[in-house]
Order: structure tokens, then sequence, then C-alpha cells
């Protein structure tokens, strides 16, 4: 008799990353100059940061001996979700309490079968307001629409672009199909897209989540196959493309190395820019992704030169190694 399919764990949204150290100093006014608003600090040892968003904080960052990736969390649907997680899921935790961070909570962690890395469930946290922050909104004039009123002028205060919320975060796995069986066996992800190679084998996913009729992020959680593990980046959505744009020139003229950007992702559809942070962590900015729900099918294609970004830089070299 086949063993029954293990119940999945439903989740709500992604919520926070967790970033670890070691020139705390040199983290912080990164993530001042990236946008993040600092929320609160626990001793010398850690700092929350949120977004304008209605997330109680979207990153903490923790002093460490080494610079290190502590991993994404997402919200589940209920406290059983919790206990499952803690019960079923690989080097799990007991349901703690999240007790120093904004917005409360408990919360699970457990270790991916594959590489090890920690990814964190959390329910109860308490959803706050979003801060009253300054952004354009005026409309967009095109060559036979105008849709500004005459003598609105668009002007723009140079700033770091302020982060809305948390959109995805991805990793190098060292083993595709077994992770892949894995999030897909134990969690409503959902295949967006499925990168194959050249021998029709699949080696890159885009995750979102099934919540049904609700819309969604095109991606939440993102893997590739590579020689070995590491975290790629995560990505942090903001307001507009002129908010991205000066986001982008705030953090150059800081003396900061971007790493790929401003372009025009294929898949996701999502205007991005990538930076890297003093410790070598890549950083994204994102606006205007694509939103789907549960009708929409996986689509497959093959890697190429041309599946990554419609417009923008070239590719550079060292992005997927």
């Amino acid at each position: 008799m086949a063993a029954s399919a293990p119940k999945k764990i439903t989740l709500v949204r992604i919520t926070h990353v967790y970033y670890k150290y070691k020139d705390m100093d040199k983290a912080v006014i990164f993530l001042n100059d990236f946008g993040f608003t600092e929320e609160k600090r626990v001793g010398d040892e850690k700092i929350y940061f949120r977004g304008y968003g209605t997330d109680p904080w979207v990153l903490c960052a923790v002093k460490a001996d080494h610079d290190e990736f502590g991993g994404a969390a997402f919200i589940v649907e209920s406290e059983d979700a919790l206990q499952i997680a803690s019960e079923t899921l690989p080097k799990a935790t007991k349901v703690y309490e999240l007790t120093d961070a904004p917005g409360g909570g408990r919360g699970v962690t457990f270790y991916d079968p594959v590489d090890g890395f920690p990814f964190h469930l959390v329910y109860g946290q308490q959803s706050v307001a979003m801060l009253d922050l300054p952004l354009p909104h005026q409309p967009m004039n095109y060559p036979t629409e105008k849709n500004r009123p005459v003598n609105k002028f668009q002007r723009f205060t140079k700033r770091p672009a302020p982060v809305h919320k948390l959109g995805h975060f991805g990793v190098r796995t060292t083993n595709f199909a077994k992770a892949h069986e894995f999030y897909s066996t134990h969690f409503n992800f959902i295949p967006s897209d499925l990168i194959h190679d050249a021998d029709k084998i699949d080696r890159s996913v885009f995750y979102r989540l099934d919540r049904g009729d609700e819309e969604v992020d095109h991606h939440a959680f993102f893997f590739a196959e590579g020689s070995k593990y590491s975290v790629h980046h995560s990505s942090f959505e903001t307001h507009d493309f002129d908010t991205q744009v000066l986001g982008h020139d705030w953090l150059r003229e800081k003396g900061y190395k971007n790493c790929w950007g401003v372009g025009r992702h294929v898949l996701g559809s999502q205007i991005f820019d990538y930076w890297y942070d003093p410790s070598g962590f890549i950083m994204e900015h994102y606006v205007d992704g694509d939103q789907v729900n549960a009708s929409e099918p996986t689509h497959r294609s093959q890697a190429g030169p041309g599946s990554l970004h419609v417009w923008g830089p070239d590719l550079p070299p060292d992005f997927l190694a």
C-alpha cells in the first residue's frame, strides 16, 4: 500500500528575511541607503527594518562572526500549520515565540533537505499601518494620449528608493529534482515557470503561491541548480520606475557596486535593479511585476540568453555563477 502524501502546509505570503553581518555598521548604512526604515533595535546584536507596507518588518540584520544568509519567512494560514511543520519537516524546531520581533507571532524553523539552509514559518504576526511617505502618482503622458493636466510638472527629490515589501528570494540548490519534489509536495507552491536545459531536464523553478482566485506575485521563491549552495538574492518592491531609478542613482552616487540593472525581466516581467551590499549579498529593487492566480498554467522554456531579460545591460558573467 502506497504511503499517503503529506498534508500540505498552506502559505499565505512571504514576509521577511534574516541576514547575518560581521560588519554591522557598514550593513546598516547600506540598508538605509537601499530604502529600508529602521523599526527596532535589540541591543547591539539585532536590528529590524521595515518597508512602508503593512508587514511589521521585512529584514532583520544580525551581528555575527561571519556573513551568512539567515533564511526567509512565510506566513502560514493557521496555528495548526505550525504544529504540522514542527512534526513533519526536516530538522524542524518546536513552535517558538517571536519575542523581540515587531508584530510578535509564533514561528517554526526547518532546514532545507538538500543544502541545509534555514526556512521560517510564522503565524499570528500583527500587521501595521502603512507609512505615510510622499510617493509620486502623476499620470503618464503618451504621444497621442496626454493624461497629465496642463501646467502640471514632474518634479522629484533625490533619495533612496523606499522599500514597500519583500517580494521573493532565491537560492542555488545542489539537487534541483530533490528540492522541487520537497517544496511542491509539502507546500502550496505552484511553478509559474520551469526552465530546462538542452536535454529537457528541469534546472530552475519560479514558484508562486496557490491562493486560488486570489492574485499573487508571479514568484515568491525560486531556485536554480548549481555546483554549490548559495543564496542568490532577496528582492524588494518599490513604488514605481522613477522611484527605482532615483534609488539607483542614490546607490551609485554613494559608491556601492551595481550587480545588474536597470532592466526588464522576461519571467515575472518586473523591472529589476540588483546591487551588492558591503558583504557581497545581492539585493534587488523591483517594480511592475506580474500578478497571477491559480488558473494560470505552468510555463516551460529552455534556458538561454533571451530568457532572463528583454532590455537592459548585458547579463553579467558571474550573475548565474
